[in-house]
């Protein structure tokens, strides 16, 4: 057993176990911690993602530019964008609030233009393409389990769906179809659930190793 000696190691070892101490009770220690974690996580982000790769490269660095050439073609552009985030500070008066319509309006309508074709692309589209289209398999030993495989994910995907068809009652045949649809998807979620605990056990057990191995010295 060797207790580690760097001071680095002990602030993270101190603050790991202030976070977990919530796993008792609500206490000062871990609302030192939380509020440490956010306020050091807003500093991050206002550094490091808003001022060195949005403020410098486009907004400060144009204008200079503009001051110096005021006719550069290129800088002009940055005039427009300028004036709606200016205006989406008004949000900050209740006053001037109105004056961030204007620019909300403008990400809403632009973020939705660009995210719809992009989600159909690749959640439907592509889903539909791999569902239905694939490459076949090389060898003729795998012949049978591939396209078992592939009917598997047919009748999956066709339950599923006919599950959220709601224009006909679910009865009959369409009802028992949609059963086994329920059922998949009772299944689909268990399975996402499932990663997702182990996936934060992972974290755990990432901890518990730097807790006794880094910072006690434990082997």
């Amino acid at each position: 057993m060797a207790i580690s000696h760097d001071p680095w190691v002990w602030a993270a070892a101190l603050l790991t176990l202030a976070i977990y101490s919530f796993l008792y009770k609500d206490n000062p220690f871990y609302k030192f911690a939380e509020h440490l974690y956010i306020g050091v996580s807003v500093g991050y982000f206002l550094y490091f993602i808003i001022w060195q790769q949005i403020v410098v490269p486009l907004i400060y660095d144009p204008l200079k530019v503009l001051f110096i050439s005021p006719f550069h073609t290129k800088e002009l552009l940055i005039i427009p964008p300028l004036i709606l985030s200016i205006m989406m500070l008004g949000r900050i008066s209740p006053r001037h609030a109105w004056m961030s319509r204007w620019p909300m309006a403008y990400v809403m309508g632009m973020g939705a233009g660009l995210a719809i074709p992009a989600y159909f692309q690749t959640n439907i589209f592509k889903q539909i393409e791999g569902t239905i289209i694939s490459i076949p398999p090389a060898t003729i030993e795998i012949v049978s389990t591939y396209y078992l495989n592939k009917l598997l994910v047919l009748i999956i995907v066709t339950c599923v769906l006919l599950f959220f068809y709601f224009s006909r009652e679910h009865k009959g045949a369409l009802g028992r179809i949609t059963i086994l649809g329920r059922w998949f998807l009772m299944l689909g979620f268990g399975a996402a659930f499932g990663y997702t605990v182990m996936a934060r056990v992972s974290l755990l057990i990432g901890r518990l190793d730097f807790l006794l191995h880094t910072w006690l010295g434990i082997h």
